[in-house]
């Protein structure tokens, strides 16, 4: 429906927040001196906590990782990890405490966005690189955001805002499915084929019926699929229970817990001094010398956590060991917990691995590349979300076709601007170990250069630094397009730390900020 007379763009407040999940209601809370205006499509705040978890999904690390730095958890130092349940608990004593529901509307959907900037400037933007800095808050509308409420697709109310926070994430929503070539789909299999996002909406019974004596293949070998082949284990116990069949392209290096040899998992990775070890973007000659010479101490660190997963765990055994080092997996956030008793059931045989690089249905079940088949009756796709169609579905052209311009991933400057889309940023879409963390540093940042408490270099500048930041995740881990900077995380912090001119240093002293982890409470605001 087109913006008419009958039919005008309401200006309700400066800023709009599309999204409502960890990255929506962190923004939420560091811009609500700016009154803004939440868009969630569902009735509940929480994303992918709420709408693409299983019954059985728990949180990937310890409370106290993954948590707001002024809201600790209750129980913060429990060892058990909190259920997605407990995880929506918390997000909403949060949002109740810090009074970030009253911004928010619930069942609104936002399905267009257009630009009614300077076109001027738009054309500026894609003709050349303008060198002026824009300002964030203009004091007249830059975009329109068309709303449907209700699911009603015959009505679609446009709202009016000078900026626009996108925090709809990148997983949930869109699955990825996979091609097939003709007569090899989902079409010619007589079993039933769904995607985990379908799955998790399931309550405990019906998804208990779905599995319980069936031949289900689970495809996908990440979190997503380890913890659907456990529930396929569950529901399949005793004599009359069917095995459940993991297709495993890639293997990737799975933890059983967070110690390594006894020694915390943290001081490998999430310290300062660990961190010397990983290039960084713009580092310097001196420290990218250091970081050159201590590659051969980088790569034992690597070896040294393998040799302890293949002792704990039987990787060899179902020929389920990576084939590429295991900091190529963290520097991608790819590690996963393997959940208790995992390998228990592949003993029992209720969970089966079958390596397959090439794979099509058949009527009866699955195809492999080799022609040999596996009849199935249930077939479960753990194979992702395509959070750029997403993205690309709301936003206006030519803005949608330069997500990922110029190199394949989208340019985000400190994890949160574009530089070629004015008025606009992104929070949630650069991973890193705690996703929560993360998005409430970069809405701390966000929100200082919405009060003008420093300004953003010019486009080219940002552009370089977002093309320096690629590069070093290109040389860390194959997987760079999962893009995520958990080997540089701290460095991409001190930045954002120096840009709001706070002291990059975070800890009391010189050894607890060397060797101490860092976490969300030491980027708390102080007064």
């Amino acid at each position: 429906m087109a913006t008419t007379l009958d039919n005008p763009p309401i200006s309700v407040s400066k800023i709009a927040i599309i999204g409502a999940g960890v990255s929506g209601i962190a923004a939420s809370k560091q811009l609500s001196h700016h009154n803004p205006l939440v868009f969630e499509a569902s009735d509940s705040i929480g994303g992918v906590w709420r709408h693409c978890s299983y019954n059985s999904t728990k949180l990937q690390s310890h409370r106290r990782d993954y948590e707001f730095s002024d809201f600790p958890w209750p129980q913060r130092e429990s060892s058990e990890f909190p259920t997605h349940l407990e995880i929506l608990d918390y997000l909403h004593s949060y949002a109740e405490h810090f009074d970030v529901l009253k911004n928010i509307r619930f069942n609104s959907k936002v399905v267009e966005i257009r630009y009614v900037g300077d076109q001027e400037d738009l054309s500026s933007s894609f003709g050349g690189l303008p060198s002026d800095h824009r300002t964030p808050l203009p004091g007249h509308p830059v975009w329109e955001i068309g709303v449907q409420k209700n699911n009603q697709s015959d009505s679609i109310q446009w709202y009016a805002f000078e900026f626009v926070v996108v925090c709809i994430g990148k997983y949930g929503d869109i699955p990825k499915i996979p091609e097939f070539a003709c007569n090899k789909g989902p079409d010619v299999f007589k079993g039933r084929v769904m995607h985990t996002l379908d799955y998790c909406k399931l309550d405990q019974e019906a998804a208990t019926k779905l599995l319980e004596g069936k031949k289900v293949v689970v495809v996908g070998f990440k979190k997503s699929g380890i913890d659907l082949a456990m529930e396929c284990a569950k529901a399949n116990q005793g004599p009359q229970g069917q095995s459940c069949t993991m297709v495993v392209r890639t293997p990737h290096w799975i933890v059983p817990h967070y110690r390594i040899w006894g020694l915390p998992f943290s001081m490998f990775y999430s310290t300062r001094s660990s961190q010397f070890l990983h290039e960084r973007p713009n580092q310097g000659v001196l420290k990218a010398l250091l970081c050159l010479l201590l590659s051969p101490v980088r790569s034992g660190i690597s070896k040294f956590i393998e040799s302890y997963l293949l002792r704990k765990l039987p990787l060899e055994k179902y020929e389920l060991k990576p084939e590429h080092p295991f900091e190529e997996d963290y520097a991608s956030c790819q590690m996963a917990i393997v959940p208790e008793n995992f390998f228990s059931e592949a003993d029992k045989g209720k969970i089966v691995f079958k390596r397959a690089s090439n794979w099509s249905f058949w009527s009866g079940g699955i195809e492999f590349e080799d022609n040999s088949k596996l009849e199935a009756d249930v077939v479960v796709l753990a194979t992702g979300f395509d959070g750029k169609k997403k993205l690309k579905s709301i936003l206006p052209r030519p803005f949608c076709s330069l997500l990922d311009y110029p190199s394949g991933l989208m340019p985000l400057y400190r994890g949160t601007i574009h530089p070629l889309i004015p008025n606009m940023a992104f929070v949630g879409y650069i991973e890193s170990v705690s996703n929560l963390a993360t998005s409430e540093i970069r809405s701390m940042w966000l929100s200082g250069l919405l009060d003008k408490k420093f300004e953003l270099p010019s486009v080219e500048k940002m552009l370089s630094q977002t093309l320096h930041e690629m590069d070093v995740m290109k040389r860390s881990t194959r997987f760079y397009k999962r893009h995520c900077n958990s080997t540089h995380s701290i460095n991409h912090n001190d930045e954002m730390c120096e840009d709001m001119g706070w002291s990059s240093w975070r800890k009391k002293n010189w050894i607890t900020e060397g060797f101490s982890p860092y976490s969300s409470e030491d980027y708390r605001k102080k007064d």
